[in-house]
């Protein structure tokens, strides 16, 4: 593959993720241009399996979609990707970072769990589920970032991919019951507030509900973000706006969480590029 053509296949790449990303671009934007070239193949190859699990089709062209997914990780070591802009990327940054296969796989794990529509007993089981879709973003992000204990950071990072994903179930709760007929709190927990399977029920159970998770998801932010510590200063400012800007939202969730009941929360344009401002000044959010 020439120069231009993978030149080419990082600005489709950063399109999507500028396009796409919406919380996320605002730390990817702050990293050198190797670093953020190859975590935008990065969410681009994970917008592509993310697209197959909410987008049309039945549950069986589902996994045939996910199936063919697999197939184009296993090509990426041949480097057999053809004329993909996604995998030409990914596969040029892969050579440049030890980037590991088994965790793109295990994104491609986690949306066929979405295919199932697959609940949760406990926040136990939850967990293994964020794991499979953020934990492992985490894992593949810190092969680009590097660290100072290799150890060390994995664990913060899935530490700090569940508080994101837990975040993201609270933003989602309706949509994700209502449209795509999921639902990701854990069945124990909607029993002992009195809600109903189907994550419905009185308000102030789901009020008392939404706080008890958001609770939970604080608590993971609290300890995974002790991996700043273990990055370089652009990676440090990358992941500091990335967990910031879901830090605040998660705040807005907890202090309002019929909001969640009613719309999907968010964060303006303008306190997401402050939030980044601060992270690149070392400030934090």
């Amino acid at each position: 593959m020439s120069a231009p053509d993978i030149a080419a296949a990082y600005a489709r790449c950063e399109e999507i993720t500028r396009t796409e990303a919406k919380n996320f671009a605002y730390g990817i934007r702050l990293l050198p241009t190797p670093k953020r070239q190859a975590m935008s193949a990065l969410y681009a190859f994970a917008r592509r399996v993310d697209d197959v699990g909410d987008g049309p089709g039945s549950a069986e062209e589902k996994r045939d979609a996910l199936a063919s997914v697999r197939s184009q990780i296993e090509a990426l070591a041949s480097g057999d990707v053809g004329d993909d802009a996604v995998l030409v990327a990914l596969r040029d940054a892969s050579r440049r970072f030890p980037i590991p296969p088994d965790a793109l796989g295990e994104i491609v794990t986690g949306c066929e769990m979405d295919c199932r529509q697959q609940r949760y007993e406990t926040f136990e089981d939850l967990v293994v589920y964020c794991r499979c879709v953020a934990g492992s973003i985490g894992r593949l992000s810190l092969a680009v970032f590097g660290s100072t204990d290799d150890a060390t950071a994995a664990g913060l990072a899935d530490t700090l991919g569940i508080g994101l994903q837990v975040t993201n179930i609270l933003r989602d709760i309706v949509e994700d019951r209502d449209v795509m007929g999921r639902v990701y709190l854990p069945a124990q927990d909607l029993a002992r507030f009195g809600c109903a399977e189907d994550a419905s029920g009185p308000l102030d159970a789901l009020v008392d509900l939404v706080r008890f998770e958001a609770g939970r998801a604080k608590l993971r932010y609290a300890e995974g973000l002790g991996l700043l510590d273990l990055l370089d200063h652009r990676s440090r400012a990358c992941v500091s706006a990335m967990a910031g800007i879901y830090q605040r939202l998660l705040g807005r969730i907890e202090r309002d969480p019929l909001a969640v009941l009613d719309h999907r929360v968010s964060l303006p344009v303008w306190e997401k590029a402050w939030v980044a401002a601060r992270s690149l000044a070392g400030i934090g959010a």
